[in-house]
């Protein structure tokens, strides 16, 4: 009967699959301190031995999620070595000692005692102690192989993707089209309004310097992000049509210390003012919210579209949203959630990021 896609989930989600692992394990172990594997089978098949062989199989696969699980993100992850290794050689201990009742039952099922089956307490905790920190140790190297491996493997992506973000980032963010709309705006204003095209200049000059200099790192201050996003703004609400209505709030409260990958927040922007819709007849409008809870970014961003723009919109800004959601999941993997809603007239985006402290580098000092 095959298995349905569902048992197999439930298997993993359980970790069933390591049932047939522990038992290979324990027989190689009991075949090499036996010196002979088909003794050891032969033992097996005999109830008491199965007994003893279960308290090993029970506790020892005990002990091993426990380190894993507990010991291991609690204390060896937070380099509290001297704390890990104290829980570690007590968790080896009682273990040990659990397993040892095992000893006494089989050894009753013969109607022996621990001493004439055994040799006595001291044989047996002599076989359980090097056999549990054996399979402790062995489940920990695997463990810690495979998280080395995995992160190795996302560092390669991650410089890959980060290789191929720059050039489509040069490519559809720092677009001809927008600057010299800009600069044409800003031209014309010049005449009309000095006061408000030297501001738009001003703007136009921190967009330059933020895209050319700032933003070559893998994190950046939020408060410069947030900088960028303004001017962004200001820039395409001065070139737009004047029948758009765009509504800004920040409310991201203290960011001094806080760092995101640089344009993760504008491209949600930059979709939004590139998809809204621009029809005569009806109310156009983008409405962007950004605010901070804790260390949690919240941002929603909702525009306006017409029948056309909506079945572009899934082109997420010429960059993609699998290539979006890719990064991130790259950048920041099971700390953000982002959920796309295409309504009739409307598309909405809610984005939420776990942010942490910036690591500053030499850059960002000497900018300070």
């Amino acid at each position: 009967m095959p298995i349905k896609k569902n048992d197999t989930n439930w298997l993993i989600r359980y970790k069933l699959y390591h049932i047939p692992f522990w038992c290979v394990y324990h027989f190689i172990w009991w075949s090499v301190a036996i010196g002979n594997p088909f003794k050891a089978a032969t033992y097996l098949l005999f109830t008491p031995m199965l007994v003893k062989f279960s308290f090993y199989f029970i506790f020892q696969a005990a002990a091993v999620y426990f380190n894993l699980y507990f010991l291991i993100p609690r204390y060896l992850e937070k380099s509290r070595f001297v704390v890990y290794i104290s829980l570690f050689l007590v968790t080896v201990a009682v273990t040990s000692l659990l397993i040892t009742p095992g000893y006494y039952l089989s050894a009753f099922l013969v109607h022996k005692s621990v001493i004439q089956a055994y040799g006595g307490l001291y044989n047996c905790l002599g076989e359980a102690v090097p056999s549990t920190l054996a399979s402790m140790t062995l489940a920990m190297s695997i463990k810690l192989t495979k998280n080395w491996l995995q992160t190795t493997r996302r560092q390669q992506l991650l410089e890959k993707e980060k290789l191929e973000t720059e050039l489509k980032f040069l490519k559809y963010q720092f677009n001809p089209h927008f600057l010299f709309n800009s600069i044409n705006s800003i031209f014309f204003l010049i005449h009309k309004n000095p006061d408000m095209a030297s501001e738009s200049l001003a703007k136009f000059s921190e967009l330059l310097r933020h895209q050319l200099y700032e933003c070559n790192d893998r994190q950046i201050p939020l408060s410069k992000e947030l900088d960028y996003l303004e001017n962004f703004i200001g820039l395409e609400k001065l070139r737009q049509h004047h029948d758009l209505e765009v509504a800004l709030e920040i409310d991201p409260g203290p960011v001094a210390q806080l760092g995101i990958a640089p344009f993760i927040l504008m491209t949600f922007v930059e979709n939004a003012f590139k998809h809204v819709s621009r029809q005569s007849n009806r109310r156009n409008w983008i409405s962007i919210n950004i605010r901070l809870n804790g260390l949690q970014l919240e941002m929603d961003v909702d525009n306006s579209t017409s029948d056309e723009e909506l079945r572009e919109v899934i082109n997420y800004g010429g960059i993609g949203l699998k290539n979006v959601r890719r990064r991130l999941e790259l950048l920041y993997p099971g700390q953000y959630e982002l959920d796309i809603t295409q309504n009739t007239g409307s598309f909405a985006v809610k984005f939420r990021l776990m942010l942490s402290e910036l690591e500053l580098n030499p850059s960002f000092e000497l900018m300070a």
